[in-house]
């Protein structure tokens, strides 16, 4: 081999070493990108305009207007409010019963696998299917869950129609969808923590629930974290729960006075119903903005409860 074509297959191979790494990861960034980045940027760029959903091609530039309109009106703090109750009622619930529900699979049982399915079941459900199930659980007039509590003497209740109590509603529809995923998730953490750690635990005299409490609940604080996390966002994006409690124009405006109105259904109502495209999109980065801030604070606690145990 020539000394020429010597030094430029070593030039090729250096080349190939160092862009190969980039070549393997740029289909990611290329569908990030295009699909992630671009609308979040160009969402931006509508915030900062004028557009209605009538003339998209005319933009007046608007400035911090859009967010100036959101930021003083009482609806949308109304929505923020709505967003923030439902998932904490939601999340809570969900956490505690999946932690609960993996504890007890985790625990050799006979046709585990059947019991895995039957607990994931819900979360395969659309979520269409599950709201206009539950919402003729929660009906005011022959819904089945006021047929149950006439038999303890309690009289019917509108449902929908109540601040709390159509909170209380979506919440039950978002556990009921969740909770299986979450357990799974907990399950695989809990099946990863050594097993001479539960031993020695055993031999101390230590019982079940003090195992637990002392071996369980701390190997899986990473997970429990992820967990709120991920069930923090999705509380953030609810959208077809509340949509569909009721249905029709009144689903829409998120109950006849906004009791149940969400983030995503003030968004919907100013995006689609009333077609102005640029206080819709602040509205998305104001979301935006409230999931970074719910991250930074699931962060900082991290870090602490991680101080915390070392």
């Amino acid at each position: 081999m020539t000394p020429g074509r010597q030094a430029w297959r070593s030039r090729l191979w250096r080349f190939d070493d160092k862009a190969s790494p980039y070549a393997y990861i740029a289909p990611f960034f290329l569908v990030f990108g295009a699909f992630g980045l671009y609308p979040l940027i160009y969402t931006g760029w509508i915030a900062l305009h004028r557009v209605e959903m009538t003339s998209l091609d005319q933009m007046e530039w608007v400035g911090w207007g859009n967010f100036s309109t959101i930021l003083q009106d009482s609806e949308f703090w109304t929505a923020v409010t709505n967003t923030f109750v439902i998932g904490v009622i939601s999340t809570v619930p969900q956490l505690m019963i999946a932690l609960g529900l993996a504890h007890l699979l985790n625990y050799k049982l006979r046709a585990s696998t059947f019991w895995r399915t039957v607990i994931l079941t819900p979360y395969a459900t659309s979520v269409a299917s599950a709201a206009l199930v539950f919402a003729l659980v929660f009906r005011a007039d022959g819904g089945l869950l006021n047929w149950v509590l006439g038999f303890f003497g309690a009289g019917e209740t509108n449902w929908a129609n109540g601040h709390w109590s159509s909170n209380i509603a979506i919440a039950v529809i978002v556990i009921w969808r969740w909770t299986g995923y979450n357990t799974l998730i907990y399950l695989a953490a809990m099946q990863a923590v050594p097993s001479d750690l539960y031993e020695a635990a055993s031999l101390d005299g230590a019982s079940r629930w003090q195992q637990f409490r002392n071996v369980t609940i701390p190997a899986l604080r990473p997970t429990i974290l992820f967990t709120i996390v991920i069930s923090t966002i999705g509380s953030m994006q609810l959208f077809g729960e509340p949509l569909l409690l009721e249905g029709g124009q009144v689903g829409a405006r998120g109950g006849t006075e906004h009791q149940y109105e969400t983030l995503s259904i003030y968004l919907y109502n100013y995006g689609w119903n009333l077609g102005h495209l640029g206080p819709a999109a602040a509205v998305a980065w104001a979301m935006l903005v409230l999931l970074l801030l719910i991250a930074a604070i699931n962060w900082l606690v991290g870090r602490f409860m991680r101080k915390t145990a070392a």
